[in-house]
């Protein structure tokens, strides 16, 4: 019998962002905003990269994958959060909150690898210009894509994976605003130590490698910019290099207070303000870092302005 009261379970309600009634329609309309801008502004780099042919280079074959995973990142949360905004209560099946859970973990993973990337295609550029055309060539560009988008499928779905093996009986209450793996292993009624456990053996292990070979590669490139004597050189470095440090930073700080703070009640609430940070506000502000001191991008922008209007 109780094996059977547990998969009656199917559904459950996401609290949301705001128990405040006179917040959900001005929340709304700020989301929406927000999301049209982020899709406009990620999809619009993404067209610009494509249409010039003087951005056919690693750097920006990884900035455009960057955005289009941020558009993506945006669209798996956002649209859903506007939705419940409007209803009265936020329901979601077991079966799209897993669809949900699986889409937001293949891209929160992809995007960790390509900032990875992204430091390791700056390390080579600053540190060994001379031999940059040689060591990153188009096609070891595109094999360090199709890692990173491999590798966030691959841990995603052994994640999936494991979250089958889950009874839900008691609660079908989701303290969040979207499918998060932490949210549903405190309802559930199987023992998740399991499930804990390959988050912090999995997801750890990827933080770990990807924040330390990005400052591994800023090490270098800080000793590289030391070493230079010229003026015009060091601005063309920090130019480079701060864009892609501020990205970085911007995503991993809210990452790691999630897994550092002690958990508490108050601590839940911070990790949604986290979350919402990663997940709406840095795929809005990334094409804006990338673009606005990026003068290729710029140039490339004015041309295409140019010809079309």
């Amino acid at each position: 019998m109780e094996k059977k009261n547990a998969t009656l379970l199917t559904e459950f309600i996401l609290t949301g962002l705001t128990y405040h009634p006179e917040w959900k329609i001005p929340l709304f309309l700020a989301f929406l905003v927000i999301y049209l801008i982020t899709i406009m502004g990620n999809l619009g780099l993404i067209t610009l990269i494509w249409k010039d042919p003087h951005l056919h280079i690693p750097m920006y074959l990884f900035l455009g994958s960057l955005a289009f995973v941020d558009a993506w990142i945006s669209s798996t949360v956002t649209p859903k959060m506007l939705v419940s905004f409007l209803a009265k209560i936020q329901m979601i099946s077991l079966s799209e909150c897993m669809i949900q859970f699986l889409s937001f973990a293949i891209s929160v993973t992809t995007e960790c690898f390509l900032l990875t990337a992204m430091a390791y295609d700056r390390y080579v550029a600053i540190s060994k210009p001379l031999l940059y055309p040689l060591i990153m060539t188009n096609r070891l560009c595109v094999r360090l894509l199709v890692l990173s988008f491999l590798g966030g499928f691959v841990h995603a779905l052994l994640h999936e994976g494991f979250l089958f093996r889950l009874t839900f009986c008691n609660s079908n209450i989701i303290h969040h605003f979207y499918c998060d793996i932490m949210p549903l292993l405190k309802i559930s009624c199987t023992d998740p130590s399991i499930n804990y456990l390959m988050v912090f053996v999995f997801s750890g292990s990827i933080q770990v490698f990807t924040i330390v070979t990005v400052l591994v590669s800023y090490t270098f490139v800080l000793f590289t910019i030391l070493k230079k004597k010229s003026v015009k050189g060091l601005r063309k470095a920090f130019s480079t290099c701060g864009a892609h440090l501020l990205s970085v930073s911007l995503y991993y700080v809210p990452l790691l207070f999630m897994y550092v703070r002690p958990r508490s009640p108050q601590a839940d609430d911070q990790d949604m303000m986290d979350s919402l940070f990663y997940m709406v506000i840095i795929p809005l502000l990334n094409p804006i870092i990338y673009s606005l001191r990026n003068k290729q991008v710029i140039d490339a922008l004015t041309k295409m302005l140019k010809r079309n209007v």
